[in-house]
């Protein structure tokens, strides 16, 4: 799926854009679940385990930043990222043994659909190495004026930046920071099909949707199997038993098998503590612990 010269770029630059992803025939049924799911969120009041609400849902209007893990509530998505060319690109950069982190489907809503601050997932889920990396799958065209996903190339190689706020992880960075290079932001629009990939340590962010379309994005937050959790898998595996983590794990096992060895890099860490006051998305993260905007 992918040549020699786009992993080559993605090595130096921390990102790719790769078209035509998925089928016209996946495309469509895609389409069909997310539109299915939205509307099945028009009786929803508040935010749950299912949906996370924008500002100004109503029944008649439902506007949404986020329908949560969509491969537990439909196993078309899980099928897509384990047989479909989408697998293929993984294994292209992370190798034969692959796990899902997680998955979400960012509905950003038209007229001000909320922006995600700019930040590094690294930051979020720290590992023994970082061979983890996100794919954000378009499922409508995504232009400048939908709020498209913004990359700075080169930054999975450089530091993890301060993502603190008011004594808080904030799941952002500050935009004063000196270390912020904002005027060498790329911007990644395509069409429906086309899906962007990104390292785990890539900085980027959003802005909001200022158009009257969704942009609706499918993201896989996936890592290779080596790579191991260093926060929150001890208490992970306390609070679910050791049995049930070993199943989870499986379950979540998208290609090859579990490696029992973690991999140790030489990477730079910080741990994402404390927590910010409300910590159910990283909307809410980036809210809660007053995460100072960049797109204002």
């Amino acid at each position: 799926m992918l040549t020699e010269d786009q992993k080559a770029f993605y090595e130096e630059n921390g990102y790719i854009l790769v078209e035509n992803a998925v089928t016209a025939e996946q495309l469509e049924r895609l389409r069909e679940i997310t539109y299915a799911l939205i509307d099945g969120s028009r009786g929803i009041v508040e935010s749950n385990e299912v949906y996370d609400l924008d500002k100004g849902h109503t029944s008649d209007t439902p506007r949404l930043t986020r329908i949560k893990l969509p491969h537990k509530r439909d196993p078309f998505f899980w099928e897509l990222i384990r047989n479909s060319k989408l697998t293929e690109v993984l294994t292209g950069l992370l190798g034969p043994h692959t796990n899902l982190l997680t998955s979400k489907l960012n509905t950003k809503a038209p007229g001000g659909g909320r922006a995600v601050e700019w930040h590094q997932d690294w930051a979020f889920y720290p590992a023994t190495n970082d061979s983890l990396l996100a794919f954000g799958l378009m499922l409508e065209d995504v232009d400048e004026a939908n709020g498209p996903l913004m990359v700075i190339p080169g930054t999975h190689k450089g530091p993890v930046l301060s993502h603190q706020a008011n004594g808080y992880f904030a799941g952002a960075i500050n935009p004063d920071d000196p270390a912020f290079e904002k005027d060498k932001a790329v911007t990644l629009t395509g069409k429906a099909g086309d899906m962007t990939v990104h390292h785990v340590r890539t900085l980027h962010g959003s802005a909001p949707n200022m158009s009257d379309r969704n942009r609706l994005i499918l993201f896989y937050e996936c890592s290779a199997s080596d790579a191991w959790p260093i926060l929150g898998a001890s208490s992970y595996i306390h609070s679910l038993g050791q049995r049930a983590y070993w199943a989870d794990i499986q379950d979540r096992q998208i290609t090859g098998e579990p490696q029992l060895e973690p991999r140790v890099a030489n990477v730079p860490i910080r741990m994402p503590l404390p927590p910010a006051p409300d910590t159910g998305s990283i909307f809410k993260t980036q809210e809660s612990a007053g995460a100072k905007s960049a797109f204002k």
